[in-house]
C-alpha cells in the first residue's frame, strides 16, 4: 500500500521570541516491510534544515530559527510504501527458552529495563495481578492476549492525558490515548522478559476498520522481539497486530526517545501546539498530490497564511 502523508505542526508563542531551536522526527523509516519513496520538510519562517540518523536508525531533522517570531510552522510531506507482513502462525514449543537465551546475551538490555515513561509502579503491579499476567504457552500467544486485555480495560479518550503524563494517570482513570496504552504494554511486556520498544508513526484509517484512534493525529504502538520471527508490532489502542496500515516513523525505549518535535526558545512567552495529519492512499508515486479534500486545503492554507502574516509583521 502506498501512502501520501502530510503532517502540519504549528507553534504559537504568547509573545515574540528571539530564537527557536527544534528537533523533529517525522520522516518515515525505510526498512523491513516499509520503503520511503520521498520526504521533504519546510518551515515558516524559512530556515536551513539539517538531518542525521540516531543510534536506532531514526531520521532526525533539526534547525534553528533566528530572529523575532511569534509563530513557527513545520510542514512535512512523505510518500511511503508498506507491504503487509507475512502472517505469524505459531512459534516453536521451546520459544520461551530460545527467547531467554537471546535475552541472556545482553544485546537487548536497554529494551528490557524500565524507561522514562514505561516503568513499574504500584498501579501497574495491581493491573498485572488483576488480569493475571504471566507467561502463556508461547510469547506470541501471550502478547496477543495482553494486547486484547489492555484494549478491553481502557477507554480511548483524547484529552484525558497529555504527552508527559505518567502511566499511573491512565491506570488510575482507566482511560487515555495511544501513547499511554503503548507505555503500559511496554512496561508489562518487559516484566515477562520480552524485549519491547515504542513505535511512533501513523495509522491509515478506513471506515470499515472501526479504529478507536483519531485519523488526524500521529499514532503509537509497540514492537516486541519474538524468537525466530523478529520484531512484531502490537497496537493495544485498536487491538491489532501491526500491518500494512501502520506506518513507522521512529523507534525508541518510549515516547521520551522519539517525540515528533522537541525544542527550546528564547523569550518570556508560553507556547501552544497545534497538529494536523492526513494519510491518503495513492495508486502510484506519480499520482497527483493535489487531489486533497477542500477542508484539508483550507486548513493547510490557514496554517501557512497565518505564519506568513506573522513573519511579515515581525519584519516591520
Amino acid at each position: 500500500m502506498l501512502y501520501h502523508i502530510r503532517h502540519l505542526t504549528r507553534f504559537r508563542y504568547s509573545a515574540p521570541v528571539s530564537e527557536s531551536v527544534m528537533e523533529v522526527r517525522m520522516q518515515p523509516r525505510s526498512d523491513g516491510h516499509q520503503r520511503l519513496h520521498s520526504f521533504q520538510m519546510t518551515t515558516i519562517p524559512r530556515t536551513t534544515i539539517f538531518n542525521y540518523r540516531d543510534i536506532l536508525g531514526n531520521a532526525v531533522h533539526h534547525f534553528t530559527v533566528p530572529g523575532r517570531h511569534k509563530l513557527l510552522t513545520v510542514t512535512s510531506e512523505a510518500l511511503v510504501e508498506v507491504v503487509e507482513p507475512p502472517p505469524i502462525t505459531t512459534l516453536d514449543d521451546d520459544a520461551w527458552c530460545t527467547l531467554d537465551a537471546l535475552v541472556a546475551s545482553g544485546e537487548q538490555w536497554d529494551l528490557l529495563q524500565p524507561s522514562h515513561f514505561a516503568h513499574p509502579s504500584d498501579l501497574l503491579h495491581a493491573f498485572a495481578e488483576e488480569i493475571g499476567l504471566q507467561r502463556g504457552s508461547d510469547p506470541l500467544t501471550t502478547l496477543c492476549w495482553l494486547n486484547t486485555q489492555i484494549y478491553d480495560a481502557f477507554e480511548y479518550a483524547p484529552g484525558s492525558t497529555h504527552v508527559h503524563s505518567p502511566i499511573d494517570d491512565a491506570l488510575r482513570d482507566r482511560r487515555g490515548v495511544c501513547q499511554d496504552f503503548a507505555h503500559i504494554m511496554i512496561a508489562l511486556t518487559r516484566t515477562l522478559g520480552i524485549p519491547c520498544r515504542y513505535v511512533s508513526g501513523y495509522l491509515f484509517h478506513r471506515a470499515e476498520d472501526h479504529d478507536r484512534s483519531e485519523a488526524d493525529a500521529t499514532h503509537a504502538w509497540v514492537e516486541a522481539l519474538l524468537p525466530g520471527v523478529g520484531w512484531i508490532g502490537f497496537d493495544p489502542t485498536n487491538n491489532l497486530i501491526a500491518g500494512s496500515r501502520h506506518i513507522r516513523v521512529a523507534i525508541g525505549r518510549d515516547y521520551a526517545d522519539v517525540p515528533p518535535s522537541r525544542g527550546v526558545y528564547k523569550g518570556q512567552a508560553t507556547s501552544e501546539l497545534d497538529v494536523a495529519v492526513r494519510v491518503a492512499l495513492v495508486e502510484t508515486p506519480a499520482e497527483p498530490m493535489d487531489e486533497t479534500p477542500p477542508e484539508w486545503r483550507a486548513l493547510e492554507r490557514a496554517f501557512i497564511e497565518e505564519a506568513q502574516a506573522q513573519q511579515a509583521h515581525m519584519q516591520q
